[in-house]
């Protein structure tokens, strides 16, 4: 399936990196202007844009903290005294910080919980304001089959992503009537280096539970993502799509 997103701007947080990078080579293949945006990582940040320097004119990079409402709000002031409308967020920043409940720290679960939830508030939140004056918008933010399923050790994480799925499904009844659709990708296994801290017998084990047998590709979430946030997909909005190989 081949997409057309030429005249649209996109912006997609965590968009350096892992599978938010897939998802921004994506659009910029298909025509977008992209907004890509990291916190920290200065190093993956310079490779992805020299390794998009033929989509240049196309591509902006900037850096901020999502969990920081005002570094938020200056961005979007900045995206539009820049490119004026944007149509499409896709909400990509996202940590781990894995631990029992019992010996969790209070500091992990706070970071998980304002980067992956509180994050995608903030974005969310400010995204709307803007496309509700065109009447017309793309939300997807990136979640997990964890926060329905659990997983011992990733109990803020877990928390963290079920409250995205409640965040999008409310956020949805709220903007629907202006032609806003917001949705989940919900992506599995993906062999990303977000997983690459794992230990081999973990994976080894996570593998055996995918009835397709592999880990999926930072490609194989990104097509999804651009579906929804096509124009094709204007009938969908408020839910959650599994990109997971059966898990």
């Amino acid at each position: 399936m081949e997409f057309d997103f030429k005249g649209q701007t996109a912006v997609v947080t965590g968009g350096t990196r892992g599978i938010g990078r897939a998802v921004s080579e994506a659009f910029l293949k298909a025509g977008a202007k992209v907004i890509a945006t990291y916190r920290s990582n200065e190093e993956e940040a310079k490779k992805f844009t020299e390794a998009n320097a033929a989509h240049a004119e196309c591509l902006d990079i900037y850096k901020f903290d999502v969990t920081c409402y005002d570094e938020v709000e200056n961005f979007y002031k900045e995206v539009e005294k820049k490119h004026g409308a944007l149509q499409i967020v896709v909400v990509s920043s996202g940590i781990r910080s894995d631990s029992i409940v019992g010996m969790m720290k209070t500091e992990d679960w706070n970071n998980v919980i304002d980067t992956n939830l509180t994050g995608t508030f903030n974005i969310s939140k400010l995204a709307v304001q803007y496309m509700m004056r065109q009447k017309y918008g793309r939300i997807i933010a990136l979640t997990s089959p964890i926060g329905k399923l659990g997983f011992a050790g990733q109990a803020n994480y877990a928390a963290s992503k079920a409250g995205q799925v409640a965040l999008v499904k409310s956020l949805s009844k709220e903007v629907a009537s202006r032609k806003i659709t917001v949705n989940c990708v919900s992506p599995g296994f993906i062999d990303t280096d977000f997983i690459s801290d794992l230990p081999d017998e973990q994976r080894d084990a996570y593998k055996k539970q995918v009835p397709l047998k592999r880990f999926g590709s930072p490609q194989d979430v990104a097509t999804p993502v651009l579906f929804l946030a096509s124009k094709e997909s204007s009938y969908i909005t408020g839910s959650v799509l599994e990109v997971t190989g059966g898990l």
